[in-house]
């Protein structure tokens, strides 16, 4: 091998080829997801693994394991779809397509739900509609003398609403960047050709917004089905199981080989159905270019209806951002729940142990745990965005520069592939891979490494299209000229490309740190008495009863995560300031 090297074998020539770094990006990029995932079907094909896969597909177990938690899960993502269509689709019309008055407030309205972790509205609905069913405190309303039924407190009925709250954002934002391409131009023709407004809908803007209802729909659908903390609280508590509840139900009591099977199976499904929605929408590209992009938007009169549907969009945005985090507030400073907003204590933020209240616990900011849980979710945060914009940048750097090469799409299929993969799905990848020693390795789980290396492969994406939204702006010519006078890679990408893209890249880590703070699906396989992380010590709480604690600390993870967004905010204002200079 060294004599090949020194002649110029051909490892030297591939290093020194056009392909090395392609090739070097494409193995990077399969050790981060591929590798796990071929983990977890070796073991699942393994003797135990089949006879995992006979227990949850054909067996006495299989309605438990599988056919109830994926009948939920089904139920869940079409009802949560449909919701979120119908929700989004009435804001986006509203706020792009009507007079309505304040459109640009109801626009940062109607986007606020997704910021919001979605174990925040499933605790806020405990906080008010649990009852005395699982005993423990109950919420505000049966602690004042509301019946509250078992389907109001738990169940299917709840972890919809809250699902729905928490997604309809996301479909707004694609249908309303669709409705914004409708020609003004077209309206007016079709309005002076004597066309009816349901004729112009039909006919004119819902031909052109199909794909995105469509993609809005799949991606809420599979956000939905891969969803754990809202079925985790408000269903697993009445043994309403989802798939994503049931993965997390069978590692922690020891059936791995059962929840790496029903991972397979929520992988399989949240990627037929996002590959569905790819095809369906590239399939629908007429629709796209009926009208082309008019310069202006036609807006419609709402005449008498303006303030109504002005009150009934800002009513659906307080109930389900104001709103939520009043009750959280609330709970988090009253003693019982029947007091939800009278006789407040400071107790669960900054009490001293040893009292009467909360069976002698401390506030969670006198609690040393609970401290180091801040220290290691924030460094968490950092460690995440730090690596997976790096790998993240180097990615959508290659594909840039490679653009059309074989190398460079494989390179861009594997780098939008943890889309496919839920969370929960790739916290179990990466058990199967890391959880024993593999050679020298040693065994990882439990460890902030591998909170680190998951996270950074699950996260990848949003990175690799953040860095490619900003490398597209950088003219290959400067590198190329660089190269000439004699700059290597490593200098080029430190002199030249970091410097011009370090503000979107500071934009796109930051919303990677947002994600990664807040999320639960992916942490809670993964969290150990080593690394405690805010998210899990909120389900932890939420899960003994002590709402009191799990709702102070979700506001904890909501400040951090509005912290941020305000740093993306400015930043991207710079962005917009630097490239209109």
């Amino acid at each position: 091998m060294i004599g090949l090297v020194r002649q110029g074998g051909p490892v030297l020539r591939l290093l020194q080829s056009r392909s090395a770094i392609p090739l070097i990006m494409v193995c990077i990029t399969a050790i981060l997801v591929i590798v796990p995932l071929l983990r977890i079907v070796q073991i699942s094909l393994t003797p135990d693994g089949l006879e995992a896969w006979t227990d949850v597909t054909n067996s006495r177990l299989s309605t438990n394991l599988l056919w109830k938690p994926i009948t939920n899960t089904m139920i869940l993502g079409a009802c949560v779809a449909t919701g979120c269509l119908l929700l989004g689709g009435f804001l986006a019309w509203l706020v792009v397509l009507t007079d309505v008055p304040f459109r640009r407030f109801l626009g940062i309205l109607s986007t606020l739900p997704f910021m919001i972790p979605s174990f925040a509205a499933a605790l806020a609905w405990g906080t008010l509609f649990r009852n005395d069913r699982l005993g423990g405190q109950l919420g505000y309303f049966a602690a004042n003398g509301v019946s509250i039924p078992d389907w109001l407190a738990w169940g299917l009925f709840p972890t919809l609403i809250v699902l729905v709250a928490h997604y309809y954002s996301l479909a707004y934002t694609m249908i309303a960047a669709a409705l914004s391409s409708v020609s003004a131009d077209l309206v007016e023709s079709a309005e002076m050709a004597g066309a009816k407004k349901s004729r112009i809908l039909f006919g004119i803007i819902l031909p052109v917004v199909t794909p995105a209802l469509v993609a809005g729909g799949m991606l809420t659908f599979a956000g939905a089905v891969s969803n754990f903390a809202a079925p985790a609280l408000l269903g697993a508590p009445v043994r309403m199981q989802t798939l994503s509840t049931r993965i997390y139900g069978m590692v922690q009591t020891g059936n791995i080989e059962r929840g790496y099977v029903l991972a397979l199976i929520l992988i399989l499904a949240a990627a037929a159905l996002l590959f569905f929605s790819d095809r369906l929408v590239s399939g629908r590209k007429a629709f796209t270019t009926v009208t082309g992009k008019g310069a202006r938007t036609k807006r419609f009169a709402l005449g008498l209806w303006r303030w109504p549907l002005f009150a009934a969009a800002v009513i659906l945005g307080m109930m389900t951002t104001v709103i939520p985090v009043l009750v959280l507030f609330a709970s988090s400073m009253a003693e019982q729940s029947s007091g939800l907003f009278s006789n407040w204590t400071l107790h669960f933020w900054i009490g001293p142990a040893g009292t009467d209240l909360a069976q002698g616990q401390a506030g969670i900011f006198r609690d040393p745990i609970l401290i180091g849980s801040i220290m290691t979710t924030i460094r968490l945060g950092l460690t995440v965005a730090c690596t997976t914009m790096l790998v993240g940048l180097l990615i959508a750097h290659t594909i840039v520069r490679y653009k059309g090469t074989f190398l460079g799409n494989t390179l861009s299929q594997l780098a939008f592939l943890p889309l496919f993969i839920p969370s929960i799905a790739m916290a179990a990848a990466y058990i199967a891979m890391y959880g024993t020693s593999i050679g020298p390795i040693p065994a990882l789980y439990g460890t902030f490494t591998l909170l680190v290396l998951a996270a950074t492969a699950n996260l990848m994406p949003y990175a690799v299209q953040s860095g490619r939204a900003v490398l597209s702006q950088i003219s290959s010519d400067i590198e190329e000229s660089a190269r000439m006078t004699g700059a290597g890679p490593i200098r080029r990408m430190t002199e030249i490309v970091l410097p011009l893209a370090v503000r979107g890249i500071l934009a796109g880590g930051i919303l990677v740190f947002i994600k990664i703070v807040r999320d639960l699906s992916l942490v809670v396989l993964l969290f150990s008495s080593t690394t405690p992380v805010l998210s899990m010590m909120a389900f932890n709480y939420a899960g003994l009863g002590f709402m009191q604690f799990a709702n102070a600390i979700t506001l904890v993870i909501l400040a951090i995560c509005l912290v941020a967004s305000a740093l993306v905010y400015l930043l991207q204002n710079k962005i917009q300031g630097w490239k209109s200079a």
